[in-house]
């Protein structure tokens, strides 16, 4: 879903009620008034000299309709610009939706009066530049991942000649084929058809319908319960292959290609360590909704997988300027971007190749789902130890959850990591023998035949009296095999430094929450002396926090801003089996209070459980319990 310009679905519903409501809209502004009542006769000598001037001068003026109509939409759009260029784009969004359902409601056509049509352009054109602009800086956040496949495919020039034999081929196949998704046969689709029976078109081909059988059952399962047809599982496969890492020039990702804005808008979250458009199930069922808000938005599967790909307003207007919801028309008059022309027809051809693919030379064995188990670590840990615990690889765990961009988990109780079936019993007893954390550091060492203390420890780098010690045996004692040992590895000596560009709408506490530091390290880091940063500011961010002793922290906890020293100075260890309380300050988070107090936020929200109901809040009182 590499989409150029973006706009809420709401607004850009008006694609269909632009053309052919001429007549509607006269009716809808015809107005019936009844006949007036005449006054009561009256002498004219009984009344003042006055009264019987004319009364027109105190009727007040009533504007037409489509002038209201006109002030209201210009007032809505101005209101979206001004929040736009304040780094409001949510509300920005509002505004323009309003502005367009203003002229949805109102019956008139766009082309009804010259005033309104220059107005709806001057708006596509403002949003459809801003959107642009907000594509290219969240392409600069999002450049890890595989390439997508589809615009590779989409930027082709494929003639679109004749093919009589594989036209006959396909409209037989069709007949035979079940089927929800309309299926047309036509010189476009062909081209691409013939283009998958290539040496390199089948190569696409294979792959994809590999990867599918990992995730079709998946796919299907969601498709059905959203009500939408199960055809369009060939839209992943067209936009990636069913490679859950597979990610855009324009920063879209994931099997279903969402940029991050439209993942936002169906609930599909990002941070420093997770991208949930990389999640197969949670994209599929945001896929499945958004193509059903675009069917109900233009009333036709072709539009609406064409809007999917370059956004709802490109065809909207597309639309507007020819009078025709039909794809192919708009096809035929070039009114929409290449790559969505070759779109639509990609997904057809896929879908008829796909479904009988050794009708076209095409032999695959589809990969089997990995079966997996759900356990909630409720701390970070590094993938390493996972795999030390449930006795698998890095590799296998990427896999299995490839929302996840790092080798830690987050630091969140919610997080749910996946391990492969079988393991999860393994993994909790495993983890329980190391203290939470060390989880980042610290790793599990199962002794092969032929290893030592020794070797263990320079493998590792530590030194075997720390292995002997975590492990309650005497260093000059042989270990045997098949031993299960603990290995207390040093954490690094610094954090990681990453630059974050900030984006519109990023505050302080919401950056500090994404990478888990506190505010007060963010503003140390990059002086940063009030309560904001604008928007295009490269930060300096460590996440996770610094790691004591590391080069980089140069200034300590206490020093920087006065706000800094008060927020040190009240956060304290208790002595031990004492409770405390806290009141929160300005810029705190549930991370960095758990940090001063040696807790964790699992257990502050235990604690205090109207944190389950709202978000924290200055000024809050926190109940501490003592740490164990």
């Amino acid at each position: 879903m590499r989409q150029t310009a973006k706009i809420g679905l709401l607004g850009l519903g008006l694609a269909l009620a632009l053309a052919g409501c001429d007549e509607s809209a006269k009716n809808a502004v015809r107005v019936n008034q009844p006949a007036p009542t005449p006054p009561p006769a009256l002498r004219d000598e009984s009344l003042p000299l006055l009264l019987l001037q004319p009364l027109s001068h105190l009727t007040p003026e009533i504007k037409p309709r489509i002038d209201v109509l006109i002030e209201n939409v210009r007032a809505s759009y101005a209101a979206g610009q001004r929040d736009y260029q304040a780094g409001k784009p949510d509300l920005a969004r509002k505004d323009f939706d309003h502005a367009v359902n203003l002229i949805l409601e109102s019956g008139y056509p766009v082309d009804s009066d010259s005033r309104l049509a220059k107005l709806f352009d001057e708006m596509v054109e403002t949003i459809h530049k801003d959107e642009l602009e907000a594509t290219r800086e969240e392409a600069e956040q999002d450049s890890s991942g595989e390439p997508a496949p589809i615009e590779e495919i989409a930027d082709m020039n494929l003639p679109a000649t004749p093919l009589p034999a594989l036209a006959a081929k396909a409209a037989q196949e069709i007949l035979t084929v079940p089927h929800d998704l309309p299926l047309t046969v036509n010189e476009y689709v062909l081209s691409y058809l013939n283009f998958f029976q290539t040496p390199k078109g089948r190569i696409i081909v294979g792959h994809g319908l590999e990867r599918a059988g990992r995730y079709s059952e998946m796919i299907r399962r969601v498709l059905k319960k959203e009500g939408i047809p199960q055809d369009l599982i060939y839209l992943a496969q067209a936009e990636s292959s069913f490679q859950p890492r597979a990610v855009s020039r324009v920063g879209a990702r994931g099997i279903w290609q969402f940029m991050p804005y439209r993942g936002q808008e169906y609930d599909l979250h990002r941070s420093f360590w997770v991208d949930e458009r990389s999640d197969p199930e949670k994209a599929t069922r945001a896929a499945a909704k958004h193509l059903r808000d675009l069917y109900e938005m233009f009333g036709d599967w072709y539009l609406a997988m064409a809007a999917y790909d370059s956004g709802p307003m490109n065809v909207a207007r597309a639309i507007e300027r020819t009078g025709y919801a039909d794809f192919w028309e708009l096809y035929k008059r070039n009114t929409l971007p290449k790559e969505t022309k070759n779109y639509v027809p990609i997904i057809l051809a896929l879908a008829l190749v796909s479904k009988q693919p050794a009708l076209y030379g095409i032999r695959v064995e589809p990969e089997k789902p990995a079966p997996y188990e759900v356990v909630k670590p409720a701390h970070p840990i590094d993938l390493r130890l996972v795999a030390d615990a449930t006795d698998s690889d890095s590799e296998t765990l990427k896999q299995l959850n490839p929302a996840l961009l790092r080798m830690t988990t987050p630091n969140s109780p919610d997080f749910e990591l996946r391990v492969p079936a079988g393991t999860a019993e393994r993994f909790l007893a495993e983890t329980a023998l190391i203290p939470p954390e060390k989880w980042t550091s610290w790793r599990r060492h199962q002794v092969s035949e032929g290893e030592t203390l020794a070797a263990l420890a320079r493998q590792y780098g530590v030194t075997p009296a720390a292995i002997a010690q975590v492990n309650d045996f005497d260093p000059h004692d042989e270990i045997a095999l098949g031993m299960r040992l603990t290995i207390p590895t040093k954490p690094p000596a610094t954090a990681k430094l990453v630059r974050y560009r900030v984006e519109r709408g990023d505050t302080l506490p919401g950056i500090a929450d994404r990478f888990n530091v506190t505010v007060e390290e963010l503003k140390r880091w990059n002086h940063i002396r009030g309560a904001r940063v604008a928007r295009g500011t490269r930060l300096r961010i460590f996440p996770g926090g610094m790691v004591a002793g590391s080069s980089h922290s140069a200034t300590p906890k206490s020093a920087g801003s006065p706000q800094g020293k008060v927020q040190a100075a009240s956060i304290q260890a208790a002595p031990r089996g004492e409770v405390q309380q806290h009141r929160v300050k300005r810029g705190e988070t549930l991370f960095s209070i758990a940090r001063g107090y040696r807790t964790t936020v699992a257990a502050l929200k235990k604690a205090n459980p109207f944190l389950a109901e709202r978000p924290l809040e200055a000024g809050d009182l926190l109940t501490i319990f003592p740490v164990r």
